[in-house]
């Protein structure tokens, strides 16, 4: 069945969900720098449906689905779809979750996470030990598919320990999801070596072959647009997804304004800390923002010591006074 993934522009360009990254705040402020021309689809942070199952746990896990007013105005006003990520090992849960979230939230679709490394998650034999359960994961997708009438994607790598793309991949296939997302590397690697563009582009060439209408998605080491575009292009793919490519270059999905000078870097700085300030209130913690604080502070004189000032700060008002020294006219 045709979905909105069917009908998007190639090359399809989206930012990956990533762990304390694409909350409502960041994805906000991506939102209103990029191109939507260049930028079709966000992803929410990784959700676990045990959680959302959990009568306690529900309402910390719940979070990761909080979309902004201003958010979503901005996602309307540019086209930008966005996608929920949902994780977890119970096909019955996957049905109940997906049922909940398409029936209380306004998501554009949902994405299966069968691809996260980490050790802890898949000891669990949830998201890339899937990989080596093929008919649990089978039972997974098709669970989610008939809870909801949203698109259902997946997003995965190509093995446990090694290389098992076509295995992997045509029984992925075989449920015929709304698209596919797949990282050049296998659990065992982690974010170590390089991402295999060839492992992807074989598993482009086998969608080809058996589901054609199916949009197939690259992920890893692309750290350009340009990048991306030619990739896609190199590869036989639909289009690109994006993860710590954002981190070299917030404005990584608007090409013309690549070239940033620092009053500018600064106000995206401040923008985002108001929008994390507002949107979180205290439920979370106020360090996360520090990771965000060194794509913004570089490429100008002073950078690095506004950054350790900034890695010193230990709330809000200390970082708006931080910036005001460096920049008075942002603040």
């Amino acid at each position: 069945m045709s979905s909105f993934w069917n009908d998007i522009k190639k090359p399809i360009l989206a930012l990956a969900p990533m762990e304390d990254v694409t909350d409502t705040s960041f994805r906000e402020l991506v939102a209103r720098i990029s191109d939507p021309q260049c930028l079709q689809i966000l992803f929410t942070e990784f959700t676990a449906v045990d959680g959302m199952n959990h009568p306690v746990g529900k309402q910390r896990v719940s979070e990761r689905l909080i979309v902004s007013e201003s958010e979503r105005e901005v996602l309307h006003e540019k086209g930008i779809k966005l996608v929920a990520q949902i994780w977890g090992n119970k096909p019955d849960v996957f049905y109940k979750v997906a049922k909940e979230i398409t029936e209380e939230y306004q998501f554009d679709g949902l994405d299966i996470n069968m691809g996260c490394p980490v050790k802890n998650v898949v000891k669990q034999g949830s998201c890339s030990a899937l990989i080596d359960q093929p008919t649990l994961a089978q039972e997974i997708i098709l669970a989610t598919k008939e809870a909801t009438h949203l698109p259902v994607s997946v997003k995965t790598r190509t093995g446990i320990k090694k290389h098992d793309t076509e295995r992997w991949i045509t029984q992925v296939l075989e449920t015929r999801p709304a698209a596919i997302t797949l990282h050049g590397r296998t659990q065992k690697q982690q974010s170590d070596g390089l991402a295999d563009w060839d492992e992807i582009a074989r598993a482009a060439r086998l969608r080809h072959q058996m589901a054609p209408e199916i949009p197939f998605l690259g992920n890893g080491d692309v750290l350009s647009y340009q990048q991306a575009c030619d990739y896609s292009a190199r590869y036989g793919l639909d289009g690109i997804m994006i993860g710590r490519g954002i981190f070299h270059n917030p404005w990584f999905f608007n090409p013309q304004e690549s070239e940033k000078n620092k009053d500018e870097k600064l106000e995206q700085l401040i923008l985002h800390t108001r929008l994390f300030e507002r949107n979180w209130n205290g439920q979370k913690n106020f360090n996360i923002l520090k990771r965000f604080y060194k794509i913004y502070t570089n490429g100008f004189r002073g950078a690095a010591a506004m950054r350790a000032e900034l890695m010193s700060a230990n709330s809000y008002d200390d970082v708006y006074q931080i910036v005001g020294v460096h920049a008075s006219t942002v603040v």
